[in-house]
């Protein structure tokens, strides 16, 4: 059996100090992912709700991303330990192919003509940009030295943040600067969002490749050993090591494990409800009883006529009838009445889905006045997922800002206490949401949970990475992130029960639930055992003498 690491011993000694433009052009390729990871989380569930899914739908749709991240992740990280070429280095093969694939897969996502295929394409795009990710974490450990990671994290961090506030709002810019439509036809991908993931695709490129052609790695010291090992590493042996690693994780990382389970399971309720949620709640989408009981009279005479067809299934690909797109369709919009009824029975108005007002607004039967309700429901939806983009822009623009605050407060303090208020404070953040009623205090929320996210993206890595031993670094950060991917696995399985019998169909109590667990997440990291906490001092970059480093040297004029 191959030994679960690779042997590279240039990592096991003294790295000299990086300058700030290395730390910079290491860190860059992010600001691509980013744009990335951005598109996705805020445009997703808008995306899987345009092409017909309920609210209920969303967390099942959306378990693609923790489970691909579950396969490729630990994977990606043994194999790139085990890596290495003359010009291409050891992380930078992976950053490239992820590139690729991630740029395709977002010029491809929002063209999407079904459900099926959006949901098979976020698989397919969340592997592709998770190529690319995990071994920018690893990365900073394999550069830079102990006492520069924590910078090193919270650069990485700044251009997260940076990319996010850019993608996300996108499809704002686009429809108010350029008058891209924020609409379409009930089924189809509104133009300004298409729009964004084209750019977003450029984006995610132009930035994994700048990194790639700036920055150096440092060679295995003892070639002929790790060749040795690499030539007994075996393709079932690594996927065996990559996913038994949960069970041999170092203390420091186990304590920081279940902070990350606390933490992602907040933040994947964000992802998953936040547009519906908000469009709900702070946005006028209501309608009358009487133009409800109208809508639900159409929907119910047109489910007779097609009452022997039955509705395509999710997993057929084959071309479907008109009958059979009728069906599908309206068992849809029947699914939205069900839960209208069920939990707004009492209401003076209803709030209704998207969905059913595109559907209502292709019938001939309804007056100009209910006409305009309609629209107005159908602009209130565009014009809040919109505003959200904007919010999420906010959000990772405090970020990218409070990012350089990081490194000082956690001078000044500990990594640990750093990472607890933080997420603190973001966990307040989510909750405030509960209290908010106008767009520009979702904004302010969104916010106060930038500081967190500024946190999380970087303090965690920083803590563990010190607790690593530094041939095993890509290895164990990609074990690491089991424990980001399986809070939205139980999420995605546990989200829709809560909110149907536990918050009654108002997702916005799912947000609340989110900040809840944020705020105790902070708290266990209070317990976290971070024995490599480095108190950042002022110095200029050196050159360590008689290190043996071929590679990255003070002088490369690339770095």
């Amino acid at each position: 059996m191959a030994s679960p690491t690779a042997t590279v011993s240039a990592d096991t000694r003294d790295k000299p100090r990086m300058s700030f433009w290395q730390i910079w052009n290491m860190s860059f390729g992010f600001l691509g992912i980013q744009f990335g990871f951005e598109l996705q989380n805020s445009n997703v569930s808008r995306i899987f709700e345009t092409l017909g899914a309920s609210k209920d739908d969303l967390p099942l749709l959306w378990i693609a991303a923790p489970l691909t991240g579950l396969l490729v992740q630990p994977i990606v990280g043994y194999f790139s330990d085990r890596t290495w070429h003359p010009t291409w280095g050891r992380r930078r093969p992976f950053f490239f192919l992820g590139a690729v694939l991630a740029t395709l897969s977002l010029f491809i996502m929002p063209n999407s003509g079904s459900l099926l295929i959006a949901a098979g394409m976020l698989w397919v795009m969340d592997a592709s940009i998770n190529i690319s990710m995990e071994p920018f974490r690893a990365f900073v450990g394999d550069l830079l030295p102990n006492n520069q990671r924590t910078t090193g994290f919270a650069t990485q961090s700044f251009f997260i943040g940076i990319g996010s506030v850019i993608a996300a709002g996108l499809p704002w810019v686009f429809t108010n600067l350029f008058d891209i439509a924020n609409i379409a036809p009930q089924g189809q991908i509104p133009p300004s969002v298409k729009y964004a993931f084209y750019a977003g695709g450029v984006a995610f490129f132009l930035a994994v490749m700048y990194t790639v052609v700036t920055t150096r790695e440092y060679p295995p010291a003892n070639m002929a050993e790790f060749e040795r090992e690499k030539a007994g590493t075996r393709v079932f042996d690594g996927l065996k090591e990559s996913f038994m690693g949960i069970f041999h994780m170092p203390k420091a990382m186990q304590q920081l494990a279940v902070v990350q389970l606390f933490t992602w399971f907040a933040l994947f309720a964000m992802w998953i409800y936040s547009t519906n949620a908000i469009t709900s709640n702070i946005y006028d989408m209501h309608v009358d009883n009487k133009l409800f009981a109208k809508i639900e009279q159409r929907v119910q005479a047109a489910s007779a006529s097609v009452k022997d067809v039955e509705a395509k299934s999710f997993f057929d690909l084959s071309a479907a009838t008109a009958a059979e797109m009728q069906a599908k369709q309206l068992t849809a919009l029947r699914n939205d009445l069900a839960d209208i009824n069920r939990f707004q029975s009492g209401n003076s108005d209803k709030v209704i889905t998207t969905n059913l007002a595109g559907y209502a607004l292709k019938s001939t039967d309804f007056t100009p006045a209910e006409v305009a309700t309609l629209t107005r429901v159908q602009q209130q939806y565009n014009d809040g997922a919109d505003w959200l983009g904007i919010c999420s822009s906010v959000r990772n623009g405090v970020a990218a800002l409070f990012a350089f605050l990081l490194p000082v407060l956690a001078r000044r303090t500990s990594r640990r206490f750093t990472h607890m208020l933080c997420l603190v404070v973001g966990g307040l953040g989510l909750i405030s949401l509960r209290f908010v009623d106008t767009p520009a205090l979702l904004a302010v929320a969104m916010g106060l949970v930038g500081i967190a996210w500024a946190s999380i993206l970087s303090m965690p890595y920083a803590m563990l990475a010190g607790a690593l031993p530094a041939n095993k670094m890509g290895y164990y950060m990609g074990v690491f992130n089991f424990f980001i991917v399986i809070p939205q696995i139980v999420a995605a399985t546990v989200l829709g029960f809560l909110t149907i019998h536990l918050f009654s169909g108002n997702t916005l109590s799912v947000l609340v639930l989110g900040g809840v667990t944020m705020v105790v997440g902070g708290l266990l990291t209070l317990r976290v055992d971070d024995a490599d906490d480095i108190r950042l001092v002022s110095a200029e970059p050196v050159a360590l003498e008689g290190g043996g480093y071929d590679a990255p040297v003070e002088t490369d004029p690339r770095l």
